[in-house]
């Protein structure tokens, strides 16, 4: 049986709370650049994956929000059609890699990738806004990621200026940190399992089971006879 994670998913709800007061806090200095806005779906394209602890409770969320009906089973056939798509992409930079293609340069081509959220309406609302992801809540603001500055493509801000910037880096040691504190939490035997991340379609469409958390004693082949 799945351990209560409630404790860990209020930590994890408490590292988004500050990071949207980070957020904030970049806005209230620099109105004039930051350029979010309703209707605006740049992040709502972006190509990203989310550690164990981030995609557990977004998967909660969707589970909580939607029930059974058309809306949900829209969404997830949309979630499956973009995760064959990602697998796809994933294999081609996997070959680019064998190749000799730098893995820099393959980054660079991930980062220009727009892919549409399955989370995405017709409306282009978010169906799942109060839980999006951390990187979904900073998009709009100077960040930094193993120390290369990024800024959205459509605010004011100009690269190499010294505005507050979210280091990305500090936020994922911390879900890292969540992750692993699940991990033992539910006694898994994957001791690598905080290490795996997945993009949102995954998310939504995995099974957070016993099976896949690793609970358990594992079953051998004479064990199902």
């Amino acid at each position: 049986m799945i351990s209560d994670l409630d404790s860990i998913f209020a930590q994890y709800e408490l590292l988004r709370n500050e990071t949207d007061n980070l957020f904030k806090r970049v806005v209230d200095a620099y109105p004039q650049c930051v350029s979010c806005r309703e209707g605006c779906t740049d992040c709502c394209h972006a190509l990203f994956d989310l550690s164990l602890v981030e995609a557990m409770y977004i998967h909660n969320a969707f589970e909580n929000t939607f029930g059974y009906g058309p809306e949900r089973s829209a969404i997830l056939q949309r979630a499956s059609e973009l995760d064959r798509q990602l697998t796809r992409l994933k294999r081609d930079f996997f070959r680019a890699e064998k190749d000799g293609e730098s893995p820099t340069v393959i980054m660079e081509r991930a980062a220009q990738l727009k892919i549409r959220c399955p989370l995405l309406s017709e409306e282009d609302t978010c169906l799942l806004y109060i839980a999006r992801p951390i990187t979904c809540r900073v998009y709009g603001v100077p960040t930094s990621i193993a120390g290369e500055g990024h800024v959205c493509g459509f605010s004011g801000f100009e690269k190499g200026c010294g505005y507050p910037t979210v280091n990305m880096d500090k936020i994922q040691d911390r879900l890292f940190e969540l992750s692993r504190k699940l991990t033992e939490a539910v006694h898994s035997r994957f001791t690598e399992l905080p290490t795996v991340y997945v993009p949102l379609s995954m998310a939504l469409l995995n099974r957070y089971d016993e099976t896949y958390l690793g609970i358990g004693v594992e079953k051998k082949e004479d064990d199902w006879r």
